[in-house]
């Protein structure tokens, strides 16, 4: 499925839709459509997910862009087959098979071999990634048969829950669930896992079920979208400060609110804390507010100091309450 190539009057768009993004389609055509749908002005995802892969893509739009960067760096779950005994030259479904061997493993040594995949763990990214060396994706290596060295990463492993297994037959199997920090490969996952177990393997699904605080429960599908009014579909939007779950709040008053706009920092007795959501009046002019407290930006606090991080400027707040007024609480 591709963007409709019919031309639309874009407009402000503020807020956070939770996709169900389906098979087949990369994550930046899912949000060309949902942007194409909105009739949005500006949008950006918070991670990517393969083709081959579907669930949960947060997708921002206007303001909320300015803090997807929190969720490309929240804790994802997945559930994920890895298909034992066949391994390909992508790690997934979708290239040819390399080499095929017998299935020899015993349960007992299936979960012997996921404990040792907990915790901490040093991963060599996949060729087929979008990993950039000197400046290139490695994926664009990998099409012209280049193998380009790649130094191991540390990732974490929460969880690793075997949800199912199928050893003997046709089509053995692992099906599991993997809770993971920012930045974990699934198919590089399941490839070690399956060359732990000595027959190799690749991924034949993979979904992601959650990341940070959202999950496929409250996400909706394209078809789905674009089944509704326009008016329903603003009504799927996330507010800005749904992206801040987990976020201190620290509310000022009228001109401090003003002042913090500006970039100043402020004084007051907060405790040192790395994640802050800021909220005040909503600027109604250059030096008067309203009452109503909305959100101006996220922040830091350290010794007694509220230092500004990014921003939302007073045209995006009033863009906010005029085309989405409950997005703004």
């Amino acid at each position: 499925m591709h963007a409709p190539s019919t031309r639309v009057q874009r407009r402000p768009v503020h807020g956070v839709l939770l996709l169900d993004k389906p098979l087949g389609l990369s994550s930046n055509q899912a949000l060309q459509k949902a942007k194409w749908l909105l009739r949005a002005e500006k949008a950006g995802h918070t991670g990517t997910l393969d083709p081959l892969a579907s669930g949960v893509l947060p997708l921002c739009f206007g303001a909320a862009t300015k803090f997807s960067q929190i969720h490309l760096d929240a804790d994802k779950t997945y559930e994920t087959v890895v298909r034992l005994g066949v391994k390909t030259r992508t790690g997934d479904a979708e290239c040819d098979v390399l080499q095929t061997r017998d299935v020899a493993c015993t349960p007992g040594q299936v979960v012997e071999v996921l404990d040792r995949f907990m915790g901490p763990i040093a991963q060599v990214p996949p060729m087929h990634s979008a990993l950039k060396k000197d400046g290139k994706p490695l994926y664009e290596y990998a099409r012209q048969g280049e193998t380009v060295e790649r130094e191991a990463r540390l990732v974490l492993i929460h969880d690793l829950d075997l949800l199912d297994m199928r050893l003997q037959g046709d089509a053995p199997f692992l099906r599991l669930r993997v809770r993971c920090s920012k930045g974990t490969y699934i198919r590089t996952l399941g490839e070690d896992i399956a060359e732990a177990l000595g027959c190799g393997g690749h991924l034949s699904m993979l979904r992601r079920t959650e990341t940070g605080s959202f999950d496929a429960s409250q996400c909706i599908t394209l078809e789905a979208l674009e089944a509704l009014d326009e008016g329903e579909r603003m009504a799927r939007l996330l507010p800005v400060q749904a992206l801040l779950d987990g976020h201190e709040v620290v509310t000022l008053d009228a001109m401090d609110a003003g002042r913090f706009l500006s970039g100043l920092r402020r004084r007051g007795a907060w405790g040192d804390n790395e994640r802050v959501a800021v909220f005040g009046p909503v600027p109604a002019g250059e030096e008067s507010f309203s009452h109503e407290p909305v959100l101006l930006g996220s922040a830091h606090t350290q010794s007694g100091e509220l230092i500004p991080g990014r921003l939302l400027s007073p045209s995006e707040i009033q863009q906010i309450l005029e085309t989405s007024p409950e997005l703004a609480s």
